[in-house]
């Protein structure tokens, strides 16, 4: 009934073919998936090796599941550098690996998208055939990162464990504008905030919001020397993405695209770039060339809220961790993930890892919804 091949280049399928499966998740467009691709951002030499599959049933194309071959763990925000640490303690090789997931990317999104319904056959057939495939390339495992809560519970019960994270959101309850926003969060939080965004303004920084077709090629190498020098500033390497990736977004989804930026005395110096779908902004990149008090903040956090309100857009996600968003409005979420690890020693010992670890999450999440800055009922 089912049959399956290997692209080891998104441009192995035409965009139509694979954005007919997806829904509008930039992130899992074609696009997005083609500029970390072809800006080799994403490639063997970074460590990145395509491998997306595609599931036929009677020659139709029914699924495909974009996935990388690893050879290390960065870039991909979900944390298992202590398991390739222990395989190694013990002689074994942890890379390579498959994940299931998108390059750079810790937001939720499709990794198994179908074009009717999913059966409990075709997911048999994904997981043997991963199996099948782990076995004979002598992979450690298998993970699918950032998965909807659905598929994870899917996925679980063909023994592929599940793993929980907290990312924190922000969520338009039609608000008007933002001090409609305000009005809902205690006295404090809300002195706090204005506080901050005035000492912005009386540093004579001026905020210009600018979408895809609007960006020019000069503003993205601007943008990127930006994000360069803040990555390497923060991390001590240079950023994962280079300018072909974001010269390639602005010419191939320039409808996804939202540029935030920062000028003083008509000089630029900060911007922040982010995608949007029909109703999530989605801020990912960030960097700047000047160091103001709470500029931070002002460009990552609350334009990214009144660009929100202002489009009537019903989410905010601003990213990977951040406790200091709470006191911002931000609502904690979970995010799942699911691991299969061939060893049979370390699946037990990963197991029993993951179940301590969600409880863990469980109780940080009850503990961060505790910090909401929102008026109680």
């Amino acid at each position: 009934m089912y049959s399956y091949k290997v692209l080891n280049h998104i441009n192995e399928i035409d965009a139509s073919s694979w954005d007919a499966l997806f829904d509008d998740n930039p992130f899992t467009k074609h696009a997005f998936i083609y500029a970390c691709e072809a800006s080799l951002s994403a490639t063997k030499k970074t460590g990145w090796i395509a491998h997306h599959l595609l599931i036929y049933h009677n020659e139709t194309l029914i699924t495909i599941i974009p996935g990388y071959l690893k050879t290390h763990s960065y870039g991909e925000y979900v944390f298992d550098w202590s398991w390739a640490e222990a395989y190694k303690e013990h002689g074994l090789d942890y890379y390579p690996k498959w994940i299931g997931a998108i390059p750079f990317t810790p937001i939720e999104g499709v990794r198994l998208a179908y074009n009717k319904t999913i059966s409990p056959l075709l997911y048999q057939f994904i997981s043997t055939t991963l199996e099948q495939l782990a076995q004979k390339n002598k992979w450690s495992g298998w993970h699918f990162n950032f998965c909807d809560k659905k598929t994870s519970k899917q996925l679980k019960q063909y023994k592929i464990t599940p793993r929980l994270g907290v990312q924190f959101q922000w969520f338009n309850k039609s608000y008007q504008d933002f001090n409609g926003f305000l009005s809902k969060l205690t006295a404090r939080k809300r002195k706090n905030i204005r506080k901050e965004r005035k000492k912005v303004l009386d540093q004579d920084i001026k905020i210009e919001w600018l979408n895809g077709h609007e960006i020019s090629d000069e503003l993205i190498i601007q943008f990127v020397a930006f994000y360069q020098r803040t990555y390497l500033k923060r991390s001590g390497h240079l950023g994962y993405l280079n300018a072909d990736f974001f010269s390639l977004l602005k010419q191939n989804m320039p409808k996804n695209l939202v540029i935030m930026t920062a000028k003083k005395s008509e000089k630029l110096i900060a911007a922040t770039w982010s995608l949007k779908s029909s109703d999530t902004l989605y801020g990912r990149y960030w960097g700047a060339n000047e160091q103001c008090d709470l500029l931070h903040f002002e460009l990552c956090y609350y334009q990214g809220i009144e660009y929100c309100i202002n489009n009537d857009l019903k989410c905010f996600h601003s990213g990977a961790q951040g406790e200091h968003k709470i006191a911002r409005g931000f609502e904690p979420v979970f995010t799942y993930s699911n691991h299969k690890i061939m060893h049979p020693d370390f699946a037990l010992a990963i197991d029993d890892f993951l179940q301590r670890e969600t409880l863990h999450m469980r109780g940080y999440f009850k503990n961060c919804q505790a910090l909401s800055p929102f008026k109680k009922p």
